[in-house]
């Protein structure tokens, strides 16, 4: 079996890649190395900052932050199937991950069906008109979230998340997931208050690094895509190939030093990923390497991306993501606005 990178304007033809190469060399050492440093940071993190030093309290944070970012892109790696070759694992083991970075609120199976019908569809799913539910509320409420947004306070974060918790007792048709998300908040309500009771200061730090968390995510999520958004359900226009990799793009942390990437497990190289989504992490530095020539407009640098986030970081909000490509095929970062709130870890509801 054989894929090809797919042409486009200002992109060179490339040879065919072995898909078989990439899938079936697993590297059992890599996830290995991927959950013990997952699980040991956010363990060591929380134990640093609970000393009394404030040094050892902002390395703890740093750990912590970090520790929950890879568990969630772990997570993303467990509901394509690329750790264990039996879902059954993947999934206790993405229900794991989902614990700590706080997506366990939904459950992994209908997250992980959500996800694979973004790459199946090559669109985004969204219920929550977010534009207009700001500009429902009023301005005593709408202008200080707005501010929040512009200290990059990712205040409107939290609609979704809050959103997905109530949504067992608002829809009536997930009315069977009470038990088990009641149980969770209660459960993860009593360890937070427990943390709080033995360091308060603690727990503040633990929502910094959960606000570090959600911010990175963010980011990077912000600049992967300029697809559609549907609500789902609705009926779903059928896009090839071709327009997922005009509509994808790769927000690496560098492009000559790939070691670098592994800080977020290699999520950024999101073209290969969606040409061959069941490549483990560990293989796309190489899969990128073999489809794409590295001159393709589909590459954004770290800085372009990072003045973008700055400079649109409330009007996204309303503007929608913006385009990239222009007419001509060049990229015109200038109308490249980002989404907002779309995240594999959070069930639209």
């Amino acid at each position: 079996m054989e894929i090809q990178s797919t042409p486009r304007s200002s992109m060179k033809e490339l040879t065919p890649v072995n898909v078989q190469h990439f899938l079936h060399q697993d590297k059992p050492v890599w996830n290995a190395i991927a959950f013990l440093y997952t699980i040991g940071s956010y363990i060591g993190g929380i134990a640093l900052v609970l000393q009394s030093n404030g040094w050892l309290n902002a390395v703890g944070v740093l750990f912590l932050m970090h520790s929950l970012i890879i568990s969630a892109y772990l997570t993303h790696e467990l509901m394509h199937g690329t750790i264990f070759d039996s879902m059954k694992w993947n999934a206790i083991a993405g229900n794991i991950m989902l614990w700590l970075n706080g997506g366990c609120y939904a459950r992994f199976q209908d997250l992980t069906k959500l996800h694979i019908d973004h790459h199946i569809a090559r669109v985004d799913f969204c219920q929550f008109d977010l534009a207009a539910f700001l500009n429902a509320l009023p301005a005593f409420i709408r202008l200080p979230l707005l501010a929040l947004e512009w200290m990059y306070i990712p205040a409107l974060a939290f609609l979704p998340r809050f959103q997905a918790i109530s949504a067992p007792f608002r829809i009536h048709g997930r009315k069977y997931e009470r038990t088990r998300v009641l149980l969770t908040l209660i459960t993860r309500v009593a360890l937070f208050i427990t943390l709080g009771l033995v360091s308060l200061k603690a727990l503040l730090l633990y929502f910094l690094a959960y606000i570090g968390m959600i911010t990175v995510l963010r980011f990077v999520d912000a600049f992967q895509h300029t697809y559609e958004v549907f609500p789902i359900g609705t009926s779903l226009p059928k896009r090839d190939r071709a327009h997922e990799q005009t509509n994808t793009f790769s927000n690496l942390v560098s492009q000559r030093y790939w070691w670098l990437n592994l800080l977020l497990l290699n999520f950024g190289y999101h073209n290969a990923h969606h040409a061959l989504m069941k490549c483990p992490w560990h293989r796309l530095h190489e899969l990128d390497r073999e489809l794409y020539s590295g001159n393709e407009v589909h590459y954004i640098t770290l800085p372009q991306l990072l003045r973008n986030y700055h400079r649109f970081r409330v009007q996204r909000i309303f503007s929608g993501q913006g385009t990239v490509i222009d007419e001509q095929g060049n990229p015109n970062l200038e109308t490249f606005y980002g989404g907002i709130e779309v995240s594999f870890l959070v069930l639209p509801s």
